[in-house]
Order: structure tokens, then C-alpha cells, then sequence
């Protein structure tokens, strides 16, 4: 019985809101700096605004991490020879670039102009082609260690854009199961329920620690499933990734210092 709220989740996590995307009608675009920008991917800027205020909410749980960030990550190995680019298209021609890094990285400003327009986040890239997710690290841990307040945060973050993103019904269904509308308190061991998370890449092992207790995760290709409800495990618990080596001998990416 304990695992029809974690696959009730996993299809709204994984598939609600891309399926969200996938019906809504395409835009007709202005031409803007981006080019080509056709058949975009799209995520509701009023979605995007529920995860900012869930950020603000419950950012005690990684105070040291001054923004929240967004990541885009190719589902496939992306061919195209464009550079990867986002922005925000809304109504009466609105449209509003957002800066992105070379490891895929953005923020979306908090905007009236944006809202009123009722805008859409957008990419250069075909729908399904990329995901787009909260990405969310404390500043000077090495990409390979996964603090377990940040993934909460994630957690949070990720939940309420999802409730704005499908319908209603699939939220008080998902309430209703799980018998709590605070989704990620849900998963802990107790439940043996854990919630999913990419990694940077393919991951051969996880370990939970904190002080002389651990506790071995399971990865699957490039992702991780943290008990993320557990009350034993404070904030402060990281987890600790090991990479397959890629061709050039290196796995992951380079260690940030700063969010």
C-alpha cells in the first residue's frame, strides 16, 4: 500500500508538469536576442513564483545559500550548435531574457511586468528536450557531496511548483494518500519511502552521513533517493556521491564556491 503515494508523486515530479507543457497550445513568438526559438519547453512564471516564495519560506533550511537558482539539464546529449538560452514570454509582446551560465544555471527575477503578462519560461530547445529544476547548494561544498538541508529546501521548492503547475484535483488526491499536504515530510524510513533527485551524472554509489552514522542510498543511472522525511538526520547530514569517470577521467563538474 506504501507504494501508491510514492508512484502518485513520482508521476506528478516526473510527468505533471512537462505533461502540463505538452498541452498547452504553442506561442507565437516575436524575435528576440534568442534564436530560433521554436517549440520551446514552458513552465508558468506563477509556478515559478510559488517555488521563489517557498524558497523565502523555509530557507532556514539552507541559510547559506543567498538565492535560488534554477538548472536546465539535457535529457539527451544536446547537438544543437546554439547556445543554450532562456527567457520569460508573456502577453502584448512581453519578453524577458535571463542570463545563463555554462553549466546551465539561471534566476528568475521576482517581476509585476512579468506576472501581469502572465509569462511562460521558456528555451531555445524543443519541448521535453531539457528539464528544468531547483537547484539548490550551499556554497563551498565539492560536487560530489549533496547537503541534506539543501535537498530539502529542493524538496519544498519542487512541491510548490508542482501544486501550481497541475490540476487541483491531483493535489487534494495526492493530499489525501499521503494523508498530509506537506509532501516532502512524507518520505522517510520509517515508510521506507525516499524522494528522487538527479545528480551531475551517472552515480556508482550514495552514502548518507552524519557524524559516525551512515546509511547507503541507492543510485540508479543519475539519480539518488534520499529519506528526506527522516527526523534522525539533521540538516546539516550530507550525502556523498561517487561518479562513473567519463572518458577524460573526470566525472561530475567543478566544485562551486558561491551560489
Amino acid at each position: 500500500m506504501r507504494a501508491l503515494p510514492a508512484l502518485l508523486l513520482g508521476s506528478v515530479m516526473l510527468c505533471g508538469v512537462a505533461g502540463a507543457a505538452d498541452t498547452a497550445p504553442a506561442r507565437e513568438l516575436e524575435p528576440v536576442h534568442v534564436n530560433a526559438m521554436r517549440d520551446p519547453e514552458i513552465r508558468k512564471y506563477k509556478a515559478i513564483l510559488a517555488g521563489l516564495d517557498a524558497f523565502d519560506r523555509h530557507h532556514k533550511l539552507a541559510p547559506a545559500v543567498e538565492r535560488l537558482e534554477f538548472r536546465a539539464t539535457a535529457r539527451k546529449p544536446d547537438a544543437s550548435p546554439d547556445q543554450l538560452a532562456a527567457r520569460l514570454v508573456g502577453d502584448d509582446g512581453f519578453s524577458l531574457a535571463l542570463p545563463i551560465d555554462a553549466g546551465g544555471r539561471f534566476v528568475v527575477p521576482r517581476s509585476d511586468a512579468a506576472a501581469s503578462a502572465e509569462s511562460e519560461l521558456e528555451l531555445n530547445r524543443k519541448r521535453r528536450a531539457y528539464r528544468v529544476n531547483p537547484d539548490i547548494r550551499t556554497p563551498g561544498l565539492p560536487a560530489s557531496q549533496r547537503r541534506l538541508g539543501d535537498l530539502r529546501l529542493e524538496c519544498k521548492v519542487t512541491v510548490a511548483i508542482a501544486k501550481e503547475e497541475i490540476p487541483l484535483f491531483w493535489v487534494l488526491a495526492i493530499n489525501t494518500v499521503m494523508l498530509t499536504s506537506d509532501w516532502c515530510s512524507f518520505f522517510d524510513e520509517k515508510r521506507q519511502a525516499r524522494f528522487g533527485f538527479h545528480a551531475d551524472g551517472p552515480v556508482t554509489g550514495a552514502v548518507l552521513r552524519e557524524g559516525e552514522r551512515s546509511l547507503d542510498l541507492k543510485p540508479k543511472d543519475s539519480s539518488l533517493e534520499v529519506p528526506l522525511g527522516s527526523p534522525e538526520w539533521s540538516d546539516e547530514a550530507v550525502v556523498e556521491l561517487s561518479f562513473a569517470e567519463t572518458a577524460t577521467g573526470t566525472a561530475g563538474e567543478t566544485p562551486r564556491t558561491a551560489p
